[in-house]
């Protein structure tokens, strides 16, 4: 009886090893650094940087950028290629908390995954550089004849004036910026000068640790937040906030993203203001 009890056991521990490997985290990814003055944008490939919800397709399963698991809609991801591919989920410019709000509720909002896109701008295990893999992507993603997985579009510019331009129309169109990737840049996990971020502000994000009052036709609701940087410096922000979101404040623990310009004399951000509560922790910055 100990005997089968024993074998029982073994089938049952084995038949858990494929169940234990969905659990396995997503590649690391490649993140962006800001764009630099004197940056020649003839060697790079450039995209519209998307206000989405970033995601990572495995071959298999979606994942958020800090690799806890998307619950998208089957039919969604039916059909995908089974290659891995870094893309931006997203429902059009200036809508970013419409996607967010469809990502944070899973499978139960079906009609709003109805209008979301999944934007894919690179291949993370490609292995060549990327002009090849931006041709690869060109001729992967169409192959898949699902509508809502689309290859982001990639061009090129020869000169800074162009680069200034296309910025211009960007932001004057609603959306956030640029993404310049390196035309002979291997595919490389964490921050990573061959991937440039090229936006009118500066963003970056801060922990919620108090809440000021406000005062005046605040009173009783948010007046700023009281946030803490990485390297421990704390300062208020103070605007940014809609009504409802000085209501209802983002509370205490979560991390933010604010816009600046610009740093003061003492390192902290200038002109700081609210954009958004991030849905999941950003990955850890090797660096």
């Amino acid at each position: 009886m100990e005997t089968m009890h024993l074998r029982l056991l073994l089938t049952l521990c084995l038949s858990l090893l494929p169940l234990a490997s969905l659990s396995a985290a997503p590649p690391p990814l490649m993140l962006a650094t800001e764009f630099r003055a004197g940056i020649e944008p003839g060697d790079y490939w450039i995209s519209e940087k998307l206000d989405g919800v970033r995601g990572r397709w495995d071959g298999q399963r979606l994942f958020s950028r800090s690799g806890q698991r998307i619950a998208a809609p089957a039919w969604f991801i039916a059909g995908w290629p089974k290659v891995a591919m870094d893309g931006e989920l997203w429902i059009g410019r200036g809508r970013f908390d419409e996607v967010s709000g469809i990502v944070r509720a899973g499978m139960s909002n079906e009609s709003g995954w109805r209008r979301v896109r999944f934007m894919v701008f690179d291949l993370p295990g490609h292995g060549g550089p990327f002009e090849a893999r931006v041709l690869r992507m060109r001729g992967l993603v169409p192959s898949a004849r699902v509508s809502w997985l689309q290859a982001a579009p990639q061009f090129r510019l020869g000169a800074a004036s162009q680069l200034e331009s296309k910025l211009r129309q960007v932001i004057a169109a609603g959306g956030e910026g640029l993404m310049l990737h390196r035309a002979t840049a291997l595919y490389q996990a964490g921050r990573s000068e061959d991937l440039l971020k090229y936006k009118a502000y500066q963003d970056a994000e801060a922990t919620v640790v108090a809440h000021a009052p406000g005062k005046g036709k605040y009173t009783g609701m948010l007046g700023a937040l009281v946030v803490r940087m990485p390297d421990g410096r704390q300062f208020r922000l103070g605007s940014g906030f809609t009504d409802l979101q000085r209501a209802r404040p983002p509370p205490l623990g979560s991390l933010v993203t604010y816009r600046y310009n610009g740093l003061t004399s003492k390192g902290l951000p200038r002109f700081a203001r609210f954009q958004r509560i991030r849905i999941d922790p950003a990955p850890p910055d090797p660096r």
